[in-house]
């Protein structure tokens, strides 16, 4: 049966799809994507939108597989069987501490260059973790929802503003400058990181799934599978135009200017808004460094409460004793978010090697679970009206044979022909 969708129908469903969003637009976006452009100018446009298009089916089966089922995915992928389950366990217990470390380093070297006060990166990630856990303790799921539509609105305009400053502001290029070769181990590599985040890992779909009950326990309304699609919609497609937005800041404004970016992100953000204002003008230093903490800040926030929800959930379903409650979300978002804190304590110089080592894996486990994701949404737990629309799935296809072929081709080109 059809829904129309109203203002009235559609209030209810918004909020996860932009979490997504905020979560997405993070290290892939502000480090890899500026990265991008900055290296290769506007080359590697087609690789960011190919990840997107590709990667589309699998994360809307998120929002797809919570209302037509009224589950989150954990509660799918325990039913596909052992196998299943423990790709995804193993996946996000290996991931989950750098990725939150790897997003947070970022953060806190944005909030070091926004309040001007010196003190080691892992200080400064330990207060803005801090601040973060506060806020999801005292707010929860709601602030949270509340917080982020605000930050979003900030972080597009702000993103906007630095576009047409560059725009009006582009330098010539340096007459010697070559853009590095693709086609090299090197390339391929930064094409994998590039494309691996981009424009978020696809176990964000089960975060997704999981931020949709939470919204229909925030409203008490269970909206229709077709506003929940129009949320998504709006996040999702937000978050490509942005990628693209920071590869163009990046083609724009560093493009054959010959500059040596920094390897790791702290160094990489700092070098960021210095090489943004210098090349612009100091008057644009606080848009960018606006833009940027924006960007970052939302990041931190969202993953900072997806782990604990979906650590939580994991364990309430393997262990029949386990309480899933608010104070075991808090114990869980103070525990991951300490265990990250001493990553980035203990492992200094070593950070960029494993933010490499995750993103790659993130890339290489994505035929994996695109595959589960796409079971899932096909199985009999899916009433037929619900499941993916045949273009949907032909999309599915050709996306796995896309992530595989890639996947593949970075496993053949780093133990073969390295």
């Amino acid at each position: 049966m059809k829904t129309n969708t109203t203002w009235s129908t559609l209030k209810y469903a918004l909020g996860p799809g932009l979490l997504m969003a905020a979560a997405a637009v993070g290290v892939s976006h502000l480090v890899q994507s500026t990265r991008a452009g900055a290296d290769y100018g506007f080359m590697l446009i087609w690789a960011i939108i190919l990840a997107n298009i590709f990667k589309y089916p699998f994360l809307e089966f998120g929002p797809r597989y919570a209302i037509a089922t009224n589950q989150t995915m954990l509660e799918g992928i325990k039913k596909l069987g052992a196998w299943a389950k423990w790709v995804f366990i193993l996946f996000t217990f290996f991931s989950m501490f750098i990725i939150q470390a790897a997003v947070t380093i970022v953060t806190a070297s944005l909030a070091e260059k926004l309040l001007g006060i010196a003190l080691p990166p892992w200080v400064w990630s330990a207060i803005v973790l801090t601040v973060i856990v506060i806020i999801l303790m005292v707010g929860k799921y709601s602030i949270l929802d509340g917080s982020i539509k605000f930050i979003m609105v900030i972080l597009s305009l702000s993103t906007i503003a630095a576009i047409v400053f560059a725009v009006f502001n582009k330098s010539p290029e340096v007459s010697t400058f070559a853009a590095p070769e693709l086609w090299n181990i090197k390339g391929v590599a930064f094409l994998i990181a590039l494309m691996g985040w981009m424009p978020i890992p696809i176990d964000g779909a089960v975060w997704h799934s999981i931020w949709t009950h939470e919204r229909i326990k925030q409203t008490g309304h269970c909206p229709s599978l077709k506003d929940c699609l129009i949320d998504f919609n709006i996040g999702y497609i937000g978050a490509g135009i942005l990628a693209v937005a920071f590869m163009s800041l990046g083609a724009l404004v560093l493009y054959g200017k010959g500059i040596d970016l920094a390897s790791s992100g702290a160094g990489f953000a700092n070098q960021f808004v210095n090489i943004y204002t210098t090349t612009l003008g100091d008057w644009t230093y606080w848009i960018i460094i606006i833009c940027a903490f924006s960007t970052m800040f939302s990041t931190t926030l969202t993953v900072t409460d997806a782990y604990p929800r979906v650590s939580q959930r994991i364990l309430s379903l393997e262990v029949k004793s386990f309480n899933e409650s608010d104070r075991t979300y808090r114990l869980l978002l103070v525990l991951i978010s300490m265990v990250s804190v001493g990553m980035l304590y203990f492992l200094g110089s070593n950070f960029a090697f494993m933010v490499d080592l995750a993103t790659s894996m993130s890339f290489l486990m994505a035929p994996v679970l695109a595959f589960i994701n796409y079971k899932l949404v096909t199985g009999k737990d899916i009433p037929i009206e619900m499941q993916p629309p045949k273009w949907l799935k032909i999309l599915s296809w050709v996306g796995l044979f896309f992530l595989t072929s890639f996947a593949l081709l970075f496993v053949i080109w780093n133990f073969f022909l390295s």
